[in-house]
């Protein structure tokens, strides 16, 4: 198996066979879709079954008990990606923001790097145009917020859209990942750094969802904003090991 796309979802029912539809499509030999459903109530959990039924070979479902959050789903979803033996484990969300096409791209950039973040804030990406500026700038500082902070050597640190290879993976204490919002994204960042693990950005443009709810709230956002500092001082044994 060459590439495993976790994708987590939480009532995503009309997103989610197009999603799997595109990604099925690409032209990656021993691609595999895993989707990570939280009970959602929606139906997206039943609709994730048809599609494993219809292609039992490249899509396979976690059912989970309730809405747990996207760190653990994440986790649980990267645990059988390295058990399966997989070169390299994406991901990306389930709401057709992430461009399924550019996971190939994605993917042979693990020639030159060992994560290859879909980014939005390098020259060629951006967000949605229609974004009001309130979000365009909380977004914007959200980032810089991170980055500044844990000293991160990538510009779009709370991206979901990524492809690691799996024996970063394999090296990285994901036991010890304590986020399970949108800071997950962070704080995973932030332990391949101090790794030395090498980053390499693609551009792409982040378009609002067309149908469904976005996930973030206030919580989640504020889990992202004091996590940050609390990074800083649960991995000072790697930051001084690496000095």
């Amino acid at each position: 198996m060459n590439l495993f796309v976790i994708t987590p979802t939480y009532n995503e029912v009309q997103n989610l066979p197009l999603l799997a539809k595109r990604v099925l499509a690409l032209p990656v030999e021993g691609l595999h879709l895993l989707i990570v459903d939280d009970n959602s109530p929606d139906g997206t959990g039943q609709v994730a079954e048809k599609l494993r039924e219809s292609d039992p070979g490249s899509i396979s479902v976690i059912h989970r008990s309730g809405k747990l959050g996207l760190g653990s789903a994440y986790i649980a979803g990267m645990s059988i990606a390295l058990e399966s033996g997989a070169y390299a484990v994406a991901q990306m969300d389930a709401d057709l923001s992430h461009p399924p096409e550019l996971l190939v791209k994605l993917f042979n950039s693990l020639q030159y790097a060992d994560i290859a973040l879909g980014s939005r804030y390098i020259p060629g990406g951006g967000v949605d145009q229609n974004w009001p500026l309130w979000r365009k700038s909380l977004s914007s500082f959200g980032n810089y917020y991170a980055r500044r902070i844990l000293d991160l050597p990538v510009k779009d640190v709370t991206g979901g859209f990524r492809v690691w290879k799996s024996e970063v993976l394999e090296k990285m204490p994901l036991n010890r990942i304590r986020s399970n919002g949108y800071a997950f994204l962070i704080e995973l960042s932030y332990v391949a750094s101090l790794l030395n693990f090498t980053f390499m950005e693609c551009p792409f443009y982040f378009p609002n969802r067309e149908s469904g709810h976005s996930k973030m709230s206030l919580p989640i956002q504020l889990e992202a904003a004091y996590r940050v500092w609390k990074m800083r001082l649960e991995y000072r044994d790697l930051k001084n090991k690496n000095r």
